[in-house]
């Protein structure tokens, strides 16, 4: 993720940021008919809001696409211009969670993060994927698991001295550890809901 702003950083940002920003758990939603996801549960247009239209196969859905959308802009990105593979990875999550076409309201960017660290390095998608799904089957709280799933991811790309996908990384879970602010007031209060929970 070099410093230096050049043509191909714009077209990698672009790119990343194309295919983050495809709302899926919305178009899918109101193609299901179950409405406008952002106006039922929390609003969040991912597939843990998704999940509580009631159908488990429309979350699986959009939990496969989001991650689809962190990871085939990255695996493009390092085909095209590998030396600028970072700002896609960053701008796919931004994509996610700040999409134009929602007023830059989007979600939180844990699936689109999972996508994202397969494409970078697979060894980082592996373990955001253990930590993610080993912490949510112990806890079933969605927000917690994917929190956790990013710091770990983070943290490994350190140990593995990666630094572009570490710096990445790093900056990813800054932003979704933000997102979810509200979601810490109440893991902290004992409130956050679990999967299934309205």
């Amino acid at each position: 993720m070099p410093t230096e702003i050049t043509i191909t950083t714009l077209y990698a940002a672009l790119l990343g940021y194309g295919f983050g920003s495809i709302p899926f758990g919305l178009i899918l939603a109101k193609l299901a008919g179950k409405g406008d996801i952002r106006q039922q549960g929390s609003g969040n247009i991912g597939a843990t809001n998704v999940l509580r239209t009631g159908s488990k196969e429309l979350a699986a859905a959009t939990l496969l696409l989001d991650l689809l959308k962190g990871f085939v802009p990255v695996f493009l990105a390092k085909l095209w211009f590998p030396e600028d593979m970072g700002w896609t990875a960053l701008f796919a999550v931004l994509g996610h969670c700040f999409p134009v076409w929602l007023a830059f309201k989007g979600g939180k960017g844990v699936a689109t993060n999972a996508g994202v660290a397969f494409g970078m390095l697979w060894p980082l998608g592996a373990i955001y994927a253990a930590t993610w799904l080993g912490l949510l089957a112990i806890t079933r709280i969605s927000s917690l698991a994917g929190m956790a799933a990013v710091v770990a991811t983070a943290i490994a790309a350190w140990f593995m001295d990666v630094r572009t996908f570490a710096i990445v990384m790093t900056l990813i879970a800054v932003l979704v550890l933000w997102l979810h602010r509200e979601n810490i007031k109440r893991l902290m209060a004992g409130t956050e809901p679990k999967v299934g929970q309205k």
